[in-house]
């Protein structure tokens, strides 16, 4: 578990350190944001639709983001998924997201180790909080997410499309798997 944790807090540790104004990519325009984010809303399930994934979410079935407000303010998130396989042992993550920019709650920061907040982008919301796209400055992992576990055939494929308007590898892009009960 040590060893994980090390490999965890270098890899976000370089991911921070990527994302830094001297050492991005100078073609990457800043990652855009939607105006305001309804933070009560936002709270709740969400499904993970498609991702580039992170390490911890390789192999990742019934992918599952809960956000809850805590009362200091900061989000309790639970992400939870099946390692391997629909049926796979259940793997649950709970890092800390802290909203950055007050004016539309739309930027946050991650934290699954402190004092390391990856950085956390509301980059699409659909007008009734049903699907969003979470992205990253440095355009390394992408999240597309419901509030069910299946989408439409065109809701994703445009979904998808504003992955790739992003400036994201679609190449790199991994349609998630639920079970259905």
């Amino acid at each position: 578990m040590k060893k994980l944790l090390l490999i965890f807090f270098i890899s976000i540790s370089l991911n921070v350190f990527s994302s830094s104004p001297i050492l991005d990519d100078d073609s990457l325009k800043p990652m855009p944001v939607v105006d305001y984010v309804d933070l009560e809303r936002f709270m709740g399930g969400w499904y993970v639709i498609a991702t580039i994934p992170t390490f911890l979410e390789k192999d990742a079935f019934n992918p599952v983001e809960t956000y809850q407000m805590s009362s200091d303010g900061s989000i309790a998130t639970t992400f939870t998924f099946n390692k391997g396989s629909l049926n796979g042992p259940e793997k649950i993550y709970r890092p800390r997201g802290f909203v950055e920019d007050k004016s539309t709650n739309a930027i946050w920061g991650m934290q699954f180790i402190w004092p390391i907040r990856a950085d956390y982008r509301i980059v699409y919301l659909d007008y009734d909080y049903q699907q969003t796209i979470i992205g990253r400055n440095n355009r390394d992992y992408v999240w597309i997410m419901a509030r069910t576990p299946t989408i439409s055939q065109e809701d994703y494929l445009n979904l998808v499309t504003l992955v790739g308007n992003l400036g994201y590898d679609l190449d790199a892009l991994r349609k998630s798997t639920h079970s259905i009960n």
